[in-house]
């Protein structure tokens, strides 16, 4: 979905001509498959962090394109909205000191950009969503100007007959909206955390990071807050998936919407998921690309790779290329972003960790899949305070889970990939004093409010204020 499209408005023709290219790419990545050619190279990972852009008083503010023109970086790209940018690190071999040199490349490219961003008069908040966010801002005004937001948006509401998309979310308030676009979708802001892996383990990697889903959206929660309600603690969840509601095809037993969890545990190869999109979802984008302007073996699958960015599962299989080869990873869209860089690192090192340990353990498949399906939602939902069943239905508290089992497989995970040891020990203590304390991003903005009973941009103020420290968010005084 990153990459932009040549125009907005496409034809009935358009479909059908997209959908024939969709079904003989669909096809060639099954020779692919069925052939083992993909790069089997060394585990590599990677990043995209989505930021909220705001003034001096909190509040958001649409200047993406001003700012992304005094930062001049390509690795900052826009986002949805125009108070939204994404900035994008090189992925690293996870080896050695990979993850000092993670935080190395991040924490220099957010201080360059937020010396950008206050050369403007901009500043730069690292929070699943902005609690100084209205609906107002909420507009196509606010778009950012490129022809895939203007598609999205007439897509959506085609498939949709032009019905409005209606928010429902029950928490600790209970909020209800009508929303004429789909820019719902840039209230949410998030960290996604990429892994390339080998074909051999794409199936156990792919089923043990649905595994790592609730744990991570307790641990790393920092969204309680939308247009003034205190809803869920991981409230990006929710919000994501409404933000872009569509169903899937006509016939379909299930007709899935297009942010989900997915529909069931990989069983012999990751192309499940590929023949699925093609099976179960309608193109949104159809923008053709002719064959002559192929210039590489991953545009041979530029339509596939399309629609694929049009299907959002919080576990997302991507193919890639590197070095004139095709390779698979996967992206983990669970986590939101921030607190801070450390807290970002943190939680990067925590998903590898419990990945890599928990591939090949049999706890992936010990629960059913509508367990560690609703163990997601309701760990999204109340945090670190839930249950979760583990090892065959044995209910365990998520805090408990984390600290006892999870951290120290963790532990394991980072070794068997040769990472130095220091590093696991400083990102994983990141997350184990955040447990042990409590004090997620979430619990911190909660906290603020309890004490101050302040308007939404005043706890962007506090928030931003503790940011710009740099300390992890358990170290923040409220």
């Amino acid at each position: 979905m990153g990459d932009e499209i040549s125009r907005h408005e496409f034809s009935d023709e358009d479909f059908l001509n997209f959908r024939d290219r969709l079904e003989s790419e669909t096809r060639k990545l099954k020779e692919i498959f069925d052939s083992n050619a993909f790069d089997d190279g060394p585990e590599t990972g990677g990043f995209e962090l989505e930021i909220c852009i705001t003034d001096a008083s909190g509040k958001p503010r649409p200047d993406n394109a001003r700012f992304l023109k005094q930062v001049n970086d390509l690795d900052a790209v826009p986002e949805l909205s125009r108070f939204n940018i994404e900035l994008n690190t090189p992925p690293r071999l996870l080896d050695s000191d990979a993850l000092s040199l993670m935080h190395g490349s991040l924490q220099q490219t957010w201080e360059e950009c937020t010396r950008a961003a206050a050369v403007i008069g901009d500043r730069l908040v690292m929070i699943g969503t902005l609690p100084s966010l209205s609906e107002s801002d909420l507009t196509v005004a606010n778009m950012s100007d490129m022809e895939r937001y203007r598609a999205l948006n007439e897509q959506v509401f085609r498939l949709r007959n032009g019905v409005p998309l209606h928010l429902d979310i029950q928490g600790n308030d209970h909020l209800q909206t009508i929303h004429e676009d789909v820019m719902l979708e840039a209230a949410t802001t998030s960290f996604q955390v990429h892994f390339q892996l080998n074909q051999q383990q794409a199936v156990n990697c792919y089923n043990a990071s649905l595994l790592t889903c609730a744990p991570l959206v307790a641990a790393c929660a920092n969204s309680p807050y939308l247009f003034d309600h205190d809803l869920w603690d991981e409230t990006r969840i929710p919000l994501f998936e409404q933000s872009v509601r569509v169903r899937g095809m006509e016939g379909e037993s299930r007709r899935p919407e297009r942010v989900w969890f997915g529909s069931g545990f990989a069983r012999e190869s990751l192309f499940e998921l590929f023949e699925e999109n093609l099976r179960r979802f309608p193109p949104l984008l159809p923008e053709l690309r002719n064959a002559t302007e192929h210039d590489s073996v991953l545009d041979d699958f530029f339509h596939l790779r399309l629609h694929n960015g049009t299907l959002w599962r919080w576990v997302r299989p991507l193919i890639g290329c590197s070095d004139g080869k095709l390779h698979m990873r996967l992206e983990q869209r669970v986590i939101p972003a921030g607190p801070t860089v450390a807290d970002n690192i943190a939680n990067a090192a925590f998903y590898y960790g419990m990945l890599v340990a928990l591939h090949d353990d049999p706890v992936v498949l010990a629960n059913s899949f509508a367990t560690v399906r609703a163990d997601f939602y309701r760990a999204a939902r109340y945090g670190l305070n839930t249950d979760v069943y583990w090892r065959g239905g044995h209910k365990v508290n998520v805090r408990e889970l984390i600290l006892q089992e999870l951290l120290p497989l963790a532990h394991k995970g980072l070794s068997r990939l040769g990472l130095d040891q220091a590093d696991a020990r400083r990102y994983l203590g990141i997350i184990r004093k955040r447990v042990e304390s409590g004090q997620t991003g979430a619990a911190w903005q909660r906290g603020w409010m309890a004490k101050y009973h302040g308007t939404g941009a005043e706890l962007v103020l506090g928030y931003y204020e503790r940011q710009e420290s740099g300390k992890p968010v358990h170290e923040w005084a409220i």
